[in-house]
C-alpha cells in the first residue's frame, strides 16, 4: 500500500510538471505552448505560427496527465508509464523537429530552455512512479477458495490391490488365550 501511495505522489508531481512544462521556455525563449502540434508530423517541420493553446504541445501531455489519473485510480503501471512514455516521445520528437529546423541545438542562453527539462523529468518521473507501484493484485492473488488437493497423502506405501501384501518382518505378536 505505501509503494502504491509514494508512486501515486510521484506520478502527480510527474503529470504536473507534465502540463506545466509548455508554460516554459522550450528554446530561443520561446515558450511550449507556442508550437502546433502538427508540426512534429508534417514535412514542414517547426514554423515561427503560434498555436492555440489546445492545438499546442500542451495537449499530448494533458492526455498524459489523464492517463495517470486513471493509472493512480486503476492502481495500474501499465497506465503510468504509457504516459511517462508519451511525455518523453513527444520532448523527443519536439527535439528532433527542433534540431532540424534549426540546423542543430544548443543548451543555455538563447538554447534549449528549462520547460523542455522540466518535461523530460516529469517522463522520467512518471516511469519511476510505475516502477515503485506495486499496483493491484492479481486475480489469483486474491482471496480466492483454496482448490481441492483430494485426501492428504499418508505414510504408506501405495500397494497394487492384485498383489498380497509382502510378508512382515517382524514377529508376529503372542496370541492371548485365555
Amino acid at each position: 500500500m505505501i509503494r502504491n501511495v509514494l508512486g501515486s505522489l510521484m506520478g502527480l508531481i510527474g503529470a504536473t510538471a507534465a502540463v506545466w512544462s509548455p508554460f516554459r521556455a522550450w528554446y530561443d525563449g520561446r515558450h511550449g505552448r507556442d508550437y502546433r502540434i502538427e508540426e512534429l508530423f508534417t514535412a514542414a517541420g517547426i514554423t515561427d505560427d503560434k498555436a492555440a493553446l489546445l492545438g499546442s504541445i500542451l495537449l499530448p501531455f494533458l492526455f498524459a496527465a489523464v492517463l495517470t489519473l486513471l493509472a493512480i485510480v486503476l492502481r495500474s503501471r501499465l497506465l503510468m508509464a504509457f504516459a511517462g512514455v508519451v511525455v518523453l516521445g513527444f520532448a523527443v520528437l519536439w527535439m528532433i523537429r527542433q534540431g532540424q529546423a534549426a540546423g542543430s541545438l544548443s543548451v543555455g542562453g538563447d538554447g534549449l530552455g528549462d520547460g523542455l527539462a522540466n518535461a523530460f523529468g516529469a517522463g522520467a518521473l512518471l516511469i519511476l512512479a510505475a516502477a515503485v507501484m506495486s499496483g493491484r493484485p492479481r486475480r489469483r492473488d486474491r482471496a480466492a477458495p483454496a482448490p481441492d488437493r483430494g485426501p492428504e497423502p499418508s505414510d504408506e506405501p501405495i500397494r497394487d490391490p492384485d498383489q498380497p501384501p509382502a510378508p512382515s518382518t517382524w514377529p508376529t505378536p503372542p496370541q492371548d488365550h485365555s
